[in-house]
């Protein structure tokens, strides 16, 4: 027997599954649009070199590569790859268009990605990220308002309980440092910080143990997290500016160059700057946030819901990625959605509105008999010229069968055209919800139905 359901880690999208997508794309689009961005797309497929080494050791390994093609296949080398996140192929972008493009570009994307990693609840291999970033500042004001415009995505979409957590990786170095951890291991400390909000307290100490971390740094990082949440529900601007300050006073000395100041007092202008958003009430510094990818260089950010194990979606400051590609640094700073967790929760938690729409259209006209189709699909189109979603029934089966047929897709009306409505340019319309049917003039009944569409609300 043949296989028939999809690749491990890939999904069928069935016409309520992309009803929902729809409908959550266009709140996060229309979000973004607001705050200035604008929209970009790029290919699924970037060059091999163009993805590796931009994520890190972890981060490589979970490419999706494509092996050359023709006489090269047998080799097993790979020269294109599928594209990992939207954020390297839009510095890639930037350094390919800079003449073309403003020195402020602020820029949105929702497009797939694919990496090679393991399927788990609200994680898969094929995926929509809904990216924004702006590219041109160090300013900021740019992390605060990538802060209130995904605050603001998050609360038109129903939610309430979320968290925007922020560090600075700069920050986090210091704080590396100070608990006595060799430059060597921070890479693979910062490995288990990322896993804080899946594995919590004991289970970072037992991966930093693992990692060749020593016991008393490890004792540092355990008292300084008792520290910080001995004050419970420490969430908003005014409990975040107190933990950074915390924070401050557990580091050593200021740093002769002046970077760890510098992030201090980077991280407390941001935090200033969402007040009077809808970030303000749930900002929360978080001085262990990591953010696994290697390419983020000063604040880091984290969305996070408390019924999901990781992320809602994440982002933080890249000033030398474009680099990369350009051959000089361009300052840049982007916050990323992740599509499928979000409807994961909101389909868990019912939040979908009960108007989105379920029927694939307003009206369906049956078919009487096959005489008629030429009749029935000339109603049909102009009833869709009218405002109107309509299918045409293709088959002349019982008008029972076509009765049921369109209720059981939640169509509300259905049209009929007998011999006497085809004479006399009228259309009999039932509203199967009432069980009652009127007749209209073919010309009139576009404008009856939608009144009756928008009564029903």
């Amino acid at each position: 027997m043949r296989r028939t359901e999809p690749a491990r880690g890939m999904r069928d999208f069935l016409p309520e599954d992309v009803r929902r997508r729809d409908y959550v794309i266009g709140v996060i689009t229309r979000v973004y649009q607001r705050y200035g961005f604008e929209p970009l797309e790029t290919p699924a497929v970037e060059n091999v070199e163009t993805l590796q080494g931009k994520y890190g050791d972890e981060g490589n390994k979970l490419i999706y590569k494509i092996l050359r093609r023709g006489e090269h296949e047998k080799s097993g080398e790979a020269d294109l790859a599928l594209r990992y996140d939207l954020t390297v192929p839009l510095a890639r972008v930037v350094a390919h268009h800079s003449a073309r493009l403003p020195r402020l570009f602020k820029r949105y994307q929702i497009q797939p990605v694919w990496r090679a990693d393991r399927p788990a609840r609200g994680r898969f291999r094929e995926f929509f990220q809904c990216d924004v970033d702006a590219l041109g500042s160090t300013a900021p004001v740019v992390e605060a308002e990538l802060c209130a415009a995904i605050a603001d995505a998050l609360v038109e979409l129903g939610f309430a309980d979320f968290r925007i957590r922020i560090n600075d990786r700069r920050l986090l170095t210091s704080l590396l440092q100070r608990m006595g951890i060799v430059e060597t291991l921070h890479e693979t400390a910062l490995v288990a910080f990322d896993k804080f909000d899946k594995i919590g307290v004991d289970g970072v100490v037992a991966e930093l143990g693992r990692r060749g971390i020593g016991s008393e740094a490890v004792s540092r990082f355990v008292a300084l997290q008792e520290l910080l949440t001995a004050r419970p529900g420490a969430v908003g601007v005014a409990a975040s500016l107190e933990s950074v300050t915390t924070v401050d006073r557990f580091l050593p000395a200021k740093s002769a160059d002046g970077g760890q100041e510098s992030s201090l007092d980077n991280l407390r202008t941001i935090l200033e700057l969402t007040r009077g958003t809808s970030a303000e009430p749930r900002m929360s510094y978080d001085p262990f946030l990591a953010r696994g990818l290697s390419y983020y260089t000063g604040a880091i950010m984290e969305v996070n819901v408390a019924d999901l194990a990781g992320s809602l979606g994440g982002g933080g400051r890249y000033d030398n990625l474009v680099g990369m590609f350009a051959g000089h640094n361009i300052p840049a700073c982007g916050f990323s959605l992740g599509l499928e967790r979000i409807l994961v929760v909101m389909g868990e938690r019912g939040m979908f509105p009960a108007t989105l729409p379920h029927a694939p259209a307003d009206i369906m006209v049956a078919l009487f008999d096959v005489s008629a189709t030429g009749p029935s699909v000339r109603l049909a189109g102009l009833l869709r010229a009218q405002g109107l979603r309509v299918l045409v029934y293709p088959d002349a089966d019982k008008l029972g069968k076509q009765i049921k047929y369109a209720d059981g897709r939640g169509i509300p009306f259905v049209a009929f055209l007998g011999a006497d409505e085809i004479r006399a340019g009228t259309v009999t319309v039932k509203d199967l919800a009432a069980e009652t049917q009127q007749t209209y003039e073919q010309s009139a009944a576009g404008a009856a139905i939608l009144e009756a569409l928008t009564r029903r609300g």
